[in-house]
C-alpha cells in the first residue's frame, strides 16, 4: 500500500470511528511510519508502507490514545521531545511561557534556572538550549516521568534532571529564575475532561480542590531558593488569573499574561 493509500484509508477509518482531526492524524502516522516530516508527505505518496503496523497505531487512536503517545514523539518550541504513558504531553500554551523565559534568561546571562515539576522537560530543555550561558536543575518526583526526561536531558549539558518531591526544597544553588507548569487542574474537573487527556498522568494534572496547591508550595518552601529578585515564571489554568496574586504573598510585581487564545495563562512576580 502507497502512503496516499494509507492516509486516505486512515482519514476514512478514523472519520468513521468518530476521531477528531482525521486528517491530521492520519497524516501524521503515514509519515511517521515513514521517517518523513509531515510538509515532505506530497513528495513521497508513492512510497510503500506495512499495513499492518499503520492497523496497529490506527486502533491506537481509535481507542482514545493520544496522538503524541502514539508517535512518541512531539515538536515543542525549536526541539522535538520524547513522550510516552506516564508524562504529561507538551502544549502550544506551554510554548508561550518557555519563549517568555528564554527572553528573560537571555537577558541575564549567566545564571540559574529551576524547572519545578518539569515533566517531560519541554520547558527547562529549552531553556537551556537556547541560553548556553544558563544553568538548569530540572525536578520533577513521577519515576514514570523521569524516563522520558532522563532522554530528553541526554547531551544538554547544562541541564541536570534531579528526582525530587517539591514538596520541600532541595539542597541547591539558589536560582535566578524558577519556571513551573505544576498541576492545576482541580480535583473535581479531572473525571470531566476529554478521554484524551485522561490518558495522561493524574500526578500531572491534579492541582487539588482549588487547583492552586502546587503555587502555593512553590510560594512556601521555594521563595528563599530564589536570589533577591528573582524572578517566578508559572503557569497557571485560564480561571486562576484572579486568585493567583492572594498565593504568592512573598512576591511583588505579580503579572498576569493572556495566552494565544486570550486566556490568563502566565504569570510572571519578583521575590520581595
Amino acid at each position: 500500500m502507497t502512503l496516499k493509500e494509507a492516509y486516505n484509508y486512515g482519514v476514512y477509518f478514523l472519520s468513521c470511528n468518530g476521531v477528531d482531526e482525521a486528517d491530521f492524524k492520519s497524516l501524521c502516522l503515514v509519515c511517521h511510519l515513514a521517517g518523513i516530516k509531515n510538509s515532505e508527505y506530497h513528495a513521497h505518496t508513492e512510497d510503500g508502507i506495512i499495513m499492518k503496523k499503520f492497523a496497529d497505531l490506527l486502533w491506537k487512536i481509535k481507542n482514545g490514545e493520544p496522538l503524541q503517545y502514539v508517535l512518541g514523539k512531539w515538536d515543542f518550541y525549536e526541539s522535538e521531545f520524547y513522550v510516552g504513558k506516564g508524562v504529561l504531553i507538551p502544549r502550544p500554551e506551554t510554548e508561550e511561557l518557555t519563549s517568555l523565559a528564554v527572553g528573560k534568561v537571555r537577558s541575564l546571562g549567566k545564571c540559574v534556572v529551576y524547572d519545578l515539576c518539569a515533566g517531560s522537560g519541554c520547558i527547562g530543555i529549552s531553556i537551556a538550549r537556547a541560553c548556553p550561558d544558563a544553568f538548569v536543575y530540572l525536578l520533577e518526583k513521577s519515576r514514570d516521568a523521569i524516563f522520558y526526561l532522563q532522554k530528553n536531558a541526554e547531551n544538554v549539558k547544562n541541564a541536570k534532571v534531579i528526582e525530587h518531591d517539591i514538596s520541600k526544597a532541595a539542597e541547591l544553588p539558589k536560582a535566578d529564575i524558577i519556571v513551573s507548569n505544576p498541576p492545576y487542574i482541580k480535583t473535581d474537573d479531572i473525571p470531566n475532561l476529554q478521554s484524551e487527556v485522561l490518558f495522561e498522568p493524574k500526578i500531572a494534572l491534579d492541582g487539588g480542590t482549588d487547583g492552586l496547591d502546587f503555587y502555593r508550595i512553590i510560594n512556601d518552601n521555594w521563595t528563599d531558593k530564589l536570589k533577591d529578585n528573582g524572578t517566578l515564571l508559572l503557569e497557571i489554568g485560564d480561571e486562576m488569573g484572579k486568585s493567583i496574586s492572594s498565593v504568592l504573598t512573598k512576591y511583588k510585581n505579580i503579572t498576569v499574561i493572556r495566552d494565544m487564545y486570550g486566556n490568563d495563562r502566565m504569570v510572571t512576580a519578583l521575590k520581595e
